[in-house]
């Protein structure tokens, strides 16, 4: 070994710590530079749309629904939005996120790469790249919570509970996550077919109307029903439940802007302008009708308004929001008129307001969407500048196309499901079990004393 000066032989170890510590350094400044760049204003808008949107479940629907049942029945109609938000809560996070958002596989469902959220933490998603992806799944969680939720409507007062949690369990798995991802995660609706909903008309509204549709014709009546009067016991808290409903339905609609900018306040606005214009739209078909306005007609035209623009609310101006609500308070109340002609069932008029405005309102962005409002429609509709209105009819069989697809997937899938769970649990509570009413029966409690 040479006999070296000290400060020469100590030269290359100081080297070698300097390169360690440049090298630690830009290993550094590459993954900043590759981590994904958060807005904490539209961080923290979506949090708060996350928050409203599950207020819409609860308490929002819950009192909605329990207020229009008879008193017997309230709590065990308050307790199917609840079990829903806690049910849900869990799956979404297992699985229902992943076969929902997922890489795409054929366009019909996403892989398994996000089961219990692996790999969701510290990214953004494709979708919405300004805010975590963790918050993107629970904003979207709320969705999924709240269509099936929505459904429970229609055999509110006569089916078991058992069959009820199956049944809300399998339809959130096998129709609302394949649906879903055909419209919003890359699935055919969406990617292939470029149809527009902005925040749910077929994957929330369409698909619980139909849905509600099929079970009320598979269960049957209710024991009385239509000789025996079956009025709401509790107007106030129905009222109460659409008012957080109409307030929720900000986060539900501004919100799927996943950005706190001109396009969210844009869907603010045509929210609040279609509910409004249908609870008038509504009230005044009643009172020509019926010769008075009623508290339950002005609830359930602003609900069924907020159903109608919900597709639309970031594709259209707030003109057209106006017409979109007036027509759905129209025929919405129509709908609901004519439903003894039917025969069905249906309790809590689901079929009336979310099939109907669902379908109402998804029809009608093929009428008025423009990318005026939206300079993401060309992308998102595969060459198209806006709908019906501004020269472009082939978004309407676009979103025709979507409708179609939706009612008989959901149509038949439903039918599917509540044969399955009957042929394990028996769907429809025994008679004497309904006389008694649900609460007790179901879930041995009453909603007053007496």
């Amino acid at each position: 070994m040479l006999d070296l000066p000290v400060s020469r032989r100590r030269a290359p170890l100081a080297s070698i710590v300097s390169a360690a510590l440049l090298a630690t350094a830009a290993t550094a400044l590459a993954e900043e530079a590759a981590a994904p760049k958060f807005d904490t204003g539209d961080t923290a808008w979506m949090l708060t749309s996350s928050a409203l949107v599950l207020m819409m479940t609860i308490p929002g629907l819950a009192l909605f629904y329990g207020g229009l049942v008879r008193t017997k029945n309230v709590l065990s109609t308050l307790m199917h939005s609840f079990f829903c938000a806690a049910l849900i809560s869990v799956t979404w996070v297992l699985y229902g996120y992943s076969l929902t958002f997922g890489p795409d596989v054929g366009g019909v469902i996403g892989n398994a790469s996000f089961f219990g959220l692996s790999g969701v933490l510290g990214t953004a998603s494709a979708l919405a790249p300004t805010i975590p992806q963790m918050l993107f799944v629970i904003y979207q969680a709320t969705f999924a919570i709240i269509t099936p939720a929505l459904i429970s409507g229609t055999f509110a007062e006569r089916l078991r509970f058992p069959a009820f949690a199956l049944y809300m369990l399998l339809w959130s798995t096998f129709i609302y996550s394949p649906l879903a991802h055909w419209v919003w995660g890359g699935g055919w609706i969406g990617a292939q077919i470029g149809a527009l909903d902005f925040a749910g008309g077929t994957v929330v509204h369409i698909s619980s109307g139909i849905s509600a549709l099929v079970t009320a014709l598979y269960l049957g009546k209710r024991v009385g029903y239509p000789e025996t009067a079956m009025p709401p016991h509790n107007l106030p808290l129905t009222v109460v439940g659409a008012s957080l409903l109409w307030v929720g339905w900000f986060g539900f609609n501004a919100g799927s802007a996943v950005s706190s900018g001109e396009l969210a306040a844009t869907a603010f606005v045509n929210t609040n302008t279609g509910a409004a214009s249908a609870a008038l739209g509504w009230l005044a078909a009643e009172w020509i009708r019926a010769g008075k306005p009623t508290m339950l007609g002005g609830a359930s035209g602003a609900v069924a308004g907020l159903v109608a623009i919900t597709p639309a609310a970031g594709f259209v101006t707030p003109l057209a929001s106006i017409v979109i609500g007036l027509a759905a308070g129209f025929v919405c109340y129509t709908a609901v008129s004519i439903k003894p002609r039917f025969g069905y069932d249906d309790a809590l008029d689901v079929v009336g307001v979310h099939m109907v405005g669902g379908t109402l309102g998804a029809l009608l962005t093929g009428v008025f969407a423009t990318k005026d409002v939206n300079s993401a429609i060309p992308t998102l509709t595969l060459g198209l500048d806006g709908g019906l209105l501004y020269g472009h009819p082939g978004l309407m069989t676009k979103q025709l196309i979507a409708v179609v697809a939706t009612y008989v997937f959901c149509g038949v899938g439903s039918y599917l499901l509540l044969v399955l769970v009957n042929a394990i649990t028996p769907l429809r509570a025994p008679i004497d079990d309904e006389r008694m009413g649900l609460d007790l029966s179901q879930h041995s409690e009453t909603a007053y004393s007496s």
